[in-house]
């Protein structure tokens, strides 16, 4: 469905928006109550799989690291001249949540046809209470007003999305009670992230080298194996998965003989971690390059530490 063109003045207050939070300053609560209106309206009109054309650039897991989120812009381009595909995990963790998650709706918002954002894991109440986006709002706005209306909105989040037929882009993995794409579409969205079933599994799921379905470590969603993912491959006539939600410590990591990617893009991921990050650059030709690249600390900051460690944490 083609999106609704803004007029001169909308744009205008878009591009403001999109200007002040360049500088990392947080949008007003009334501004977000309103941007979240008009992204509503949007996503609400998407199915569950977005099909997204070529040029694109996929964008992994930003967590928060707003300045990191500026650096993919810095490397790849700005909106609209650069198509982006966002595949979730906005929020928790890093230190701007607030303003990372607004910067991607605002870009939503001021160009609908350019810029095209899931569902991860994290886009829910339940587990944004617990890895830090809900105490940021109460300590940036002083109430649980903008996060309840953040959370509102991560409701309307398509579930995945299909670069030109040929790559599938969820946020997570597969789930052994759906097959197809069309299987996907049939799902009901709009609700808080299920503990369970096919909607959970899209966010939750992840590669295996063990075949078959297995019981997931994280307590939510399945492993799966080189077998389940070649063969949702061949059924639905792709040529390999995209896929966020792991830390990996290059930035990306090729599994099951090429059937899947998993692409994460906060580097030094909690300011600790000590990982590269990476971004996919598919170009109109379907040719992917993986682009890597390292931290950004903010302006001003000094050099952020970096400390190769293993870390505590996988969701």
């Amino acid at each position: 469905m083609l999106a609704k063109t803004l007029t001169q003045q909308e744009a205008a207050v878009r591009d403001a928006q999109i200007g002040q939070l360049s500088e990392c300053k947080p949008l007003s609560e009334q501004e977000i109550t309103e941007l979240a209106s008009k992204c509503k309206e949007l996503l609400q009109m998407e199915s569950n799989v977005c099909h997204v054309h070529a040029p694109v650039v996929v964008v992994g897991d930003t967590h928060g690291q707003f300045h990191d989120l500026l650096e993919i812009f810095k490397i790849a381009g700005n909106a609209p001249d650069t198509n982006y595909l966002f595949l979730g995990d906005y929020v928790d963790r890093g230190y701007y949540s607030v303003e990372t998650v607004c910067m991607v709706i605002s870009l939503k918002v001021r160009y609908p046809s350019r810029v095209v954002m899931i569902r991860g894991n994290h886009e829910s109440r339940q587990i944004t209470q617990v890895y830090g986006f809900y105490e940021e709002c109460l300590r940036k706005y002083g109430s649980a007003k903008v996060w309840q209306l953040l959370t509102d909105l991560f409701d309307y989040l398509p579930l995945a999305a299909v670069i030109e037929g040929q790559l599938f882009c969820p946020h997570a993995g597969l789930s052994p009670s759906m097959d197809t794409l069309d299987q996907i579409n049939q799902i009901h969205r709009f609700e808080e992230v299920p503990h369970e079933g096919p909607m959970c599994d899209l966010l939750w799921s992840d590669p295996d080298d063990r075949m078959g379905w297995g019981i997931s470590p994280r307590g939510a969603g399945y492993t799966y194996g080189t077998d389940i993912s070649e063969h949702f491959n061949h059924v639905n006539g792709l040529k390999f998965i995209i896929r966020a939600h792991q830390l990996v410590s290059e930035g990306f990591l090729w599994q099951h003989d090429g059937a899947v990617v998993t692409v994460f893009s906060a580097p030094n991921y909690c300011y600790r971690c000590g990982n590269k990050a990476a971004i996919v650059d598919i170009d109109e030709h379907m040719v992917h390059r993986i682009i890597q690249f390292d931290h950004a600390p903010p302006k001003g900051a000094g050099i952020t530490e970096v400390k190769r460690s293993v870390p505590d944490y996988f969701l």
